[in-house]
């Protein structure tokens, strides 16, 4: 998404539903549209330029919230970790690198098959979809090679 559209979905999804257009929410969402990784609050406060008016912890966190209320973002848990990407739809499973903790998307039919069983043999009706494996990416694993 370019940077023009990516404010622009922001304005509008705020206004529609009684929000400001805040600099603490536009700078939080410009770190995310420019992020290729999930990021913790503490990560997109660091990549924040606060120039002359620094941004606080609580108001990364509350933009964050709300982002997610508003379906603009996606939180997932890593441990005890919170990190935090652009809403996506349920296609993408997250590879977790155990040893440098890279996030990897990998889109798959897999996670809409899961979802149709699970409507189909259960009497259970998924609303959010979060698979994610854990592993060694390439760069680890061939360092782990290495070693050996």
């Amino acid at each position: 998404m370019d940077a023009y559209h990516a404010a622009v979905e922001l304005d509008a999804a705020l206004r529609s539903h009684g929000h400001r257009v805040t600099r603490a929410r536009r700078e939080v969402w410009d770190v995310l549209v420019g992020a290729d990784e999930h990021l913790s609050a503490q990560g997109i406060l660091d990549r924040i330029d606060g120039g002359d008016a620094p941004i606080n912890e609580s108001s990364v966190y509350r933009t964050l919230a709300l982002f997610a209320e508003l379906g603009l973002v996606r939180e997932s848990r890593l441990d005890e970790t919170a990190t935090w990407e652009l809403f996506h739809d349920d296609a993408a499973i997250h590879l977790v690198c155990a040893d440098c903790a890279l996030v990897i998307h990998h889109d798959t039919d897999l996670v809409h098959d899961l979802r149709r069983a699970l409507e189909q043999r259960s009497d259970f009706s998924p609303v959010d979809i979060d698979v994610r494996v854990t592993g060694r990416c390439h760069n680890c694993a061939s360092v782990g090679t290495q070693m050996a």
